[in-house]
């Protein structure tokens, strides 16, 4: 009867053990989608898009909060509209300065990883000096 219930105890040891997975090879769509996702362009323009997107957001929120001056003397209808401007003013500048950036910054990265053939930080950094030289660039060329 003691063998019994010890070979009970050691079968049941050896069902609680998660099986084994063997490695699964990658499916024709999976090396499609990412063969698509490492190219440059199409990464930089989903940077864009999607820094765009943050920018928008951002914009939204920040216009909200600002207030007019002459705040004491205008209507409640004009300070609706004031603040409504004031929202998609500030809610499209900062939509095109992140899709700019997201832009740049992953074009930067993407370029550098290729270049390097390698996937650390230093493409990374390298991609921020780029974008910030980019940025201020554009800043000086307008003055």
């Amino acid at each position: 009867m003691a063998t019994n219930t010890e070979n009970e105890s050691t079968v049941s040891r050896e069902v609680e053990k998660p099986p084994i997975e063997p490695i699964r090879l990658p499916s024709v769509e999976e090396i499609r989608g990412q063969d698509i996702w490492n190219n440059c362009a199409v990464r930089s323009v989903v940077s864009g898009v999607m820094g765009g997107g943050l920018g928008l957001m951002m914009g939204l929120l920040l216009g909200a909060l600002d207030t007019p001056l002459m705040q004491d003397e205008m209507t409640g209808r004009q300070q609706f509209i004031y603040q409504a401007k004031q929202m998609g003013r500030r809610s499209w500048s900062s939509a095109r300065a992140f899709a700019v950036m997201g832009f740049v910054f992953s074009a930067a990265e993407c370029v550098v990883e290729k270049a390097r053939a390698k996937h650390d930080t230093t493409n990374t950094v390298v991609a921020g000096c780029v974008t910030g030289g980019a940025l201020s660039a554009k800043e000086h060329l307008l003055i």
